[in-house]
């Protein structure tokens, strides 16, 4: 497992471990990262206008389409340590 794996599965932990919780706003950003990281590129249809959370999600992980796995994974690594700071 390469050390930028390593450091991305610990700030996964970190983040459910943070001093206070995050705006929604930041979970949105700290979801897609993690997905984008760990899956790649959102895929499938957009959830309908009546699943409001599962809409956001996918648009936050769609706002970061293209985004390489380990820049992505490097930037949420980035974005938990400025939450724990």
């Amino acid at each position: 497992m390469s050390n930028l794996k390593k450091k991305f599965e610990a700030a996964a932990a970190d983040s459910k471990k943070l001093p206070e919780r995050p705006s929604n706003d930041v979970l949105l950003q700290l979801y897609a990262l993690y997905k984008q990281g760990s899956e790649g590129d959102v895929e499938g249809k957009r959830p309908g206008f009546t699943d409001m959370v599962g809409r956001a999600k996918y648009d936050a992980w769609a706002a970061v389409k293209g985004t390489d796995a380990e820049d992505a994974m490097q930037q949420y690594i980035d974005l938990v340590k400025s939450l724990k700071d």
